[in-house]
């Protein structure tokens, strides 16, 4: 559970990328190299990584086609990347974007990196990307403000001898330690106070727990486009509790109706968790295992606010419904949207809007609207539309904006892009609902154990904000979001084909197809999958099974579109990006 160097780059599509902040670990280098054996690659020089970095994040000017980069096989599913340098391939480098400033760390493998070890065997994963976390919580307030993030920057080292010392990680919440020698404080004395929990707490015990979630979604109002939306959560505790090792046990609970949490990631704090908990993967597409709570986690908290875990979650549907069409008529554009909240939702928002840029033109010359709810601003640049919906959407659950935009020339002020041009347009929308979560997770405040003298105050609460949520321009190309469809995820969307299967249907070519799909395919399912497809294949062994009968006539259509999508996992396609009609699922 260690280091064997981290960064902190910055990326400018002007000025290029520029290394502000390095430290390596001689040490663990050392181990790394007796650990990894033949396989070992050396780690390049700070500029050299910096550009190799640059060059696998498609960050760089040469767009061009990288077989090893850019092919179908390769699928990024996390932030734990392959970097191609002059010794070889440099794994597992962990390495994200935010805000122009690129964090990335490479964690020990403490065995021989060929073949791969499995990503949830490397501890230092999560602790890389923990600590990495807590280095951008530091530095993003001063982002805006460059002498106040250089300077922070530049106490970065001293924190890091407190926070990762010899590259091990000890303490990820940054932002709580001095960068003072004069402050830092000695170890403590009593053996059960864990090096994390740097002072002891005073006073009447509080616990504050709050739960966010953030919905990203892709929206195309297209048959053969398929949407995209996941939730992405983050669990934050504060623990005021006196004692030096004070023991805490928190449960996130889900309703009947949740949706399950995937891809959990735990604080180091966390003493002991079910490894069933950690099981459940959106990166395996045939990955059939399912833990719907309660997820219990038993810890010891630091003495600072931190993140007790990180998790996703595929919900049904997203919360707002869209679609959005720009037509270009003469010289000007007819636009309309139009927006629905799902039934499911909490119709109560702190905030609801929805911006529609304009890029590539020039400043909106003149403006006709007419929508069925909220207001409509026009931004002082007059390239952006911004429809403020309000705290609740009507009664209806549906609001609807149309108009016409004539625009005048364009100058050098007025914004760009290099995917929005011609018709390719945007809606953005914004939007944060207190008190309610997608996934439906929550915290039952009776369900926390504190193990230490005096009741606790506790307070919860919880939060849903939009992130990257996107509604394309139907009447128009735009950017597809890849991402494999899963059975348990998608098979929703084929649920109008799956209705009407008759006996005769069962008895066609098709039906042939998908048995000779199910022989070729059916080493690479897992156990699970392979039992649910195997009994819809064939009705006699449903029947045995002590399933319900009726999942037997789902038949040859729902295990073609699995099969379908194995295949495109094993033969590097995009079929299932592009929506194909299930009859042409089934040929491929």
């Amino acid at each position: 559970m260690a280091l064997r160097a981290l960064w902190v780059l910055r990326h400018d599509p002007r000025a290029g990328g520029a290394v502000l902040f390095s430290r390596r670990y001689p040490t663990v280098e050392t181990r790394a190299e007796a650990f990894n054996g033949s396989t070992h690659v050396a780690i390049p020089s700070d500029n050299d990584f910096l550009k190799a970095l640059l060059f696998e994040l498609r960050l760089t000017d040469d767009q061009s086609f990288v077989e090893h980069r850019d092919t179908c096989t390769r699928i990024d599913h996390s932030s734990v990347r392959s970097v191609r340098v002059e010794g070889g391939d440099l794994w597992p480098v962990v390495a994200f974007q935010k805000s122009g400033l690129i964090y990335a760390c490479l964690p020990l493998v403490e065995e021989t990196l060929e073949p791969r070890p499995p990503l949830l065997t490397i501890s230092g994963l999560s602790q890389g990307l923990a600590l990495l976390f807590g280095i951008l919580d530091y530095i993003s307030p001063s982002r805006k403000n460059e002498a106040e993030m250089t300077a922070k920057i530049g106490q970065l080292r001293n924190l890091l001898i407190q926070a990762c010392p010899l590259g091990t990680p000890l303490n990820t919440n940054i932002s709580s330690l001095n960068s003072s020698f004069d402050d830092i404080q000695v170890i403590p004395t009593d053996e059960k106070q864990p090096v994390w929990r740097s002072n002891t707490y005073k006073g009447k015990p509080q616990v504050n727990v709050s739960i966010t979630e953030k919905v990203k979604c892709m929206q195309y109002d297209k048959r053969d486009v398929v949407d995209m939306w996941q939730v992405y959560g983050v669990v934050n505790c504060k623990c005021d509790i006196e004692g030096a090792a004070p023991n805490v046990t928190l449960t996130l609970n889900l309703p009947t109706n949740g949706s399950p949490l995937q891809d959990i990631l735990v604080h180091h704090c966390v003493t002991s968790v079910d490894p069933a908990m950690l099981m459940s993967s959106s990166v395996d597409p045939l990955d059939d295992s399912v833990y719907s709570g309660p997820y219990k986690f038993p810890f010891i908290p630091p003495s600072d606010s931190f993140n007790l875990c990180y998790y996703t979650s595929q919900v049904p549907v997203p919360p707002i419904l869209g679609c959005y069409q720009l037509i270009e008529e003469g010289s000007q554009l007819k636009l309309t949207v139009n927006l629905k909240l799902h039934e499911s939702i909490k119709n109560s928002f702190e905030y609801c809007e929805a911006r529609i840029p304009f890029f590539n033109r020039g400043p909106i010359a003149h403006l006709e609207y007419k929508i069925s709810y909220g207001q409509l601003d026009l931004s002082r640049e007059k390239s952006l539309l911004v429809w403020i919906i309000g705290q609740k959407f009507p009664k209806s659950s549906e609001v609807s904006l149309t108009g016409t935009v004539t625009f005048g020339a364009a100058g050098e002020e007025h914004p760009t892009d290099y995917i929005c041009t011609g018709n390719t347009a945007y809606v953005k929308m914004y939007f944060r609902i207190p008190d309610f979560t997608l996934t439906g997770c929550y915290v039952d405040q009776h369900s926390v154990q504190i193990f230490a003298p005096g009741k606790p105050k506790i307070t919860a609460s919880r939060e849903l904000i939009s992130s990257d949520y996107y509604i394309w321009n139907s009447e128009a190309s735009a950017p597809i979001m890849y991402k494999i469809m899963e059975f348990k995820q998608k098979s929703h969307l084929y649920s109008n084909q799956l209705q009407s299967i008759s006996p005769e249907e069962q008895q066609s070519e098709d039906y042939a197809k998908a048995v000779i799909i199910w022989k070729e395919h059916e080493p690479k399912m897992s156990h699970g999958t392979k039992d649910q497809l195997q009994c819809k294949m064939n009705p006699a062994e449903a029947v045995k099974m002590n399933l319900n009968p009726l999942t037997a006539v789902l038949g040859y259509k729902i295990t073609s579109v699995l099969f379908a999508v194995s295949t495109v996992i094993s033969r590097t396609t995009s079929l299932a990006a592009q929506g194909l009609p299930l009859p042409a699922l089934a040929e491929e």
